[in-house]
């Protein structure tokens, strides 16, 4: 790795990722698990116990640091160069990680669509299904935040309509970015780790019978509703849906630079210019900021202020995930030194421990986690910067357990709330449209019914 790319306050440790061991997973106390433990436990319980303080970013942050800093301190003293070498690794994967995911947000957040299509259900089933496949090419923040707004335009003249952001969520926010590394955090983490690029493709089934699904029952379910409501309102509900302003996308360069993402991205997966190898770090990471900030400069303000754009929920996600970055090398060598002797073996064992993971915390490091574990029982070293390729490398039965992970990381965030970013944001935006969402585990009862009978049917299809 060039020294010229390595940005200045990791300059001094460069050695040690080239002459540091790994770290010994098997030395490593339990205790250390703990600040990742509760650093978990902060994001997914704060927001219901002390919701003021968690507003504040700046709060957000002091709990991140407060956990973090003192591992890494420990990290080091205790076990030296390896434990410094690991940080570094960590923080260079954050760098990227959230490089991908400013990027995505900036520019997606100067396209702003006016207008409405018409909120009949056929209309509306046929927008879920577009997030499906749009939340695989910006991502399903990216895409959350391009389609609520319009959605929510088309049908404000329904009254019943809490079940269509509910199934906006599953879709759009969670379940339709199972195919591209762009498509959710957990799925670039994987590619960060050696996952090619095209690899997720072939999860195009599981994605395939479980937005399906989700989407007939969607039209099922919003047809009986707008029955209903006609027969209780009377008039002439569905002939004033049909009314509808005519859609335009403002801010359309901002595509180019989504598609400029795209191309950075497979560049870096195929090493373009520097085969067999990849690029060298800061490389990718600086082009996709090169674009935000010209997709910044290219975008008409009034543009961003429609889609009411703000930096807040980047920066949100930005202070947490240093600190996720930092604690979480603890869970991944100790399971993969320790998690054999955890008795989860299977496919279908993986995909349900990884999904109700990642349902109550986050599902990017919950990933990694499971990952770090299948790499362990396969005799794989998470030592090494692209592991995962290591574990696909070790035939059918690891792919597919990885399948298995992929799948129960990405669908499951849809469970709760707090499973994946955009649920929470989809939540605020609704509700600052006029719609009573559900509460917490309001949200769950329509999860549970309708969610946990796809995934058993996916697992008895693709994961027994």
């Amino acid at each position: 790795m060039p020294a010229t790319l390595i940005p200045a306050p990791f300059a001094p440790l460069l050695p040690l990722a080239s002459t540091a061991p790994g770290l010994p997973g098997d030395q490593l106390p339990l205790l250390a698990l703990l600040p990742f433990v509760l650093l978990l436990l902060a994001i997914a319980l704060m927001p219901l116990a002390a919701p003021h303080f968690w507003e504040s970013n700046r709060n957000k942050g002091f709990v991140s640091a407060a956990l973090s800093l003192p591992f890494a301190t420990w990290l080091v003293l205790r076990f030296g160069p390896p434990g410094a070498a690991a940080i570094q690794h960590s923080m260079f994967d954050y760098l990227s990680f959230m490089a991908l995911l400013g990027s995505l947000f900036v520019i997606s957040g100067g396209i702003y669509v006016r207008g409405s299509l018409a909120g009949t259900p056929l209309s509306n089933s046929a927008f879920l299904a577009i997030g499906a496949v749009l939340a695989n090419l910006i991502g399903t923040t990216g895409a959350s935040m391009v389609l609520l707004r319009p959605f929510l335009r088309a049908n404000e003249k329904r009254h019943d309509r809490v079940h269509q952001v509910v199934f906006f969520v599953f879709v759009v926010s969670n379940c339709g970015g199972l195919l591209t590394p762009l498509g959710d955090p957990p799925l670039f983490l994987g590619f960060l780790k050696g996952v090619p690029f095209d690899w997720t493709l072939r999860l195009w089934p599981q994605w395939l019978l479980v937005n399906g699904l989700l989407v007939l029952i969607f039209n099922f379910l919003d047809q009986w509703k707008l029955g209903r409501e006609e027969k209780e309102r009377g008039g002439a509900q569905f002939e004033e849906l049909l009314e509808h302003e005519p859609l335009a996308i403002e801010g359309k360069r901002n595509l180019f630079f989504l598609l400029g993402v795209i191309l950075v991205i497979l560049a870096n997966g195929q090493g373009w210019g520097t085969a067999p190898e990849s690029w060298p770090f800061g490389l990718q990471e600086g082009m996709m900021v090169a674009l935000a900030l010209a997709s910044l400069q290219a975008t008409p303000a009034r543009v961003r202020e429609a889609n009411r754009f703000g930096m807040g929920p980047i920066v949100e996600v930005a202070v947490l995930f240093a600190g996720i970055f930092v604690t979480m090398i603890a869970p991944l060598v100790y399971l993969n030194a320790r998690g054999p002797d955890l008795g989860v073996e299977r496919p279908w064992q993986y995909f349900w421990a990884s999904g109700l993971l990642s349902s109550f915390l986050d599902n990017a490091p919950t990933y990694l986690t499971f990952g770090a574990l299948a790499a362990g029982q396969a005799g794989v070293s998470v030592a090494g910067e692209h592991y995962l390729a290591a574990l696909l490398a070790r035939g059918t039965g690891p792919e597919a357990i990885l399948v298995a992970i992929s799948c129960g990381s990405v669908l499951m965030g849809a469970i709760t709330y707090i499973g994946n970013g955009p649920n929470f944001m989809v939540k605020a935006i609704a509700e600052e449209n006029g719609i009573r969402m559900p509460s917490f585990f309001g949200y769950m009862r329509w999860s549970v019914g309708v969610l946990i009978p796809i995934f058993l049917l996916v697992t008895l299809l693709f994961f027994r």
